[in-house]
């Protein structure tokens, strides 16, 4: 990363003119580093602060993982859906993974389209969007026509270009370094 001058202090105000509220917004966290997911999760705890109800659909992760998040979410009131089956380098059957995924996308699609959560996140959504497991024009207008108070952020590597030109924010994370490649292993507490 490139080292900053100390004395290079910004005086002047990045903003924008003529900002304006939104009644709901569409957000990416994509790219290769860690920490997609984590930033859903901000936002999932920014919204519960404002008394709005939440869905979280993960289109990866199994519910036999049992995450930190899913932990504390669920303590909160958060709708929470783990339809994964997990890693796809451990699976016995794909085409049972990829019916799964199409599971999760009804069921992500109802919450999207039933209006009735401020926000519904689509935890890890662009791997299954990448192979084709889920349509991705029925997603896109899905979430494109939208009900007009339901935000959605959407999670996962290399989101499609549909889905970036349909995002109002997306940010990109890099992979700068990783403990995994140090030989370190997932930590409880730290990365689920």
């Amino acid at each position: 990363m490139p080292e900053r001058d100390p004395d290079d202090i910004p005086t002047d105000d990045p903003r924008p003119d003529g900002l304006r509220r939104a009644a709901s917004l569409v957000v990416v966290f994509t790219g290769p580093g860690k920490g997609k997911t984590s930033a859903a999760m901000g936002t999932v705890l920014r919204s519960v602060a404002r008394e709005w109800r939440v869905a979280v659909v993960q289109f990866l992760k199994s519910g036999r993982w049992r995450t930190g998040e899913e932990k504390v979410c669920r303590q909160l009131g958060v709708d929470w859906w783990a339809h994964g089956e997990g890693f796809t380098w451990e699976s016995e059957d794909l085409d049972l993974d990829r019916d799964v995924a199409a599971a999760a996308w009804e069921r992500a699609r109802e919450l999207i389209v039933g209006g009735e959560h401020r926000l519904v996140v689509l935890d890890e959504v662009t791997y299954p969007l990448n192979w084709g497991w889920i349509d991705s024009t029925e997603v896109l207008a899905t979430i494109r026509d939208r009900p007009g108070q339901v935000s959605v952020v959407a999670t996962g590597r290399n989101a499609p270009p549909g889905l970036v030109e349909v995002a109002d924010t997306v940010s990109d994370i890099a992979d700068v370094k990783h403990a995994y490649r140090a030989g370190i292993r997932a930590k409880r507490g730290i990365d689920f």
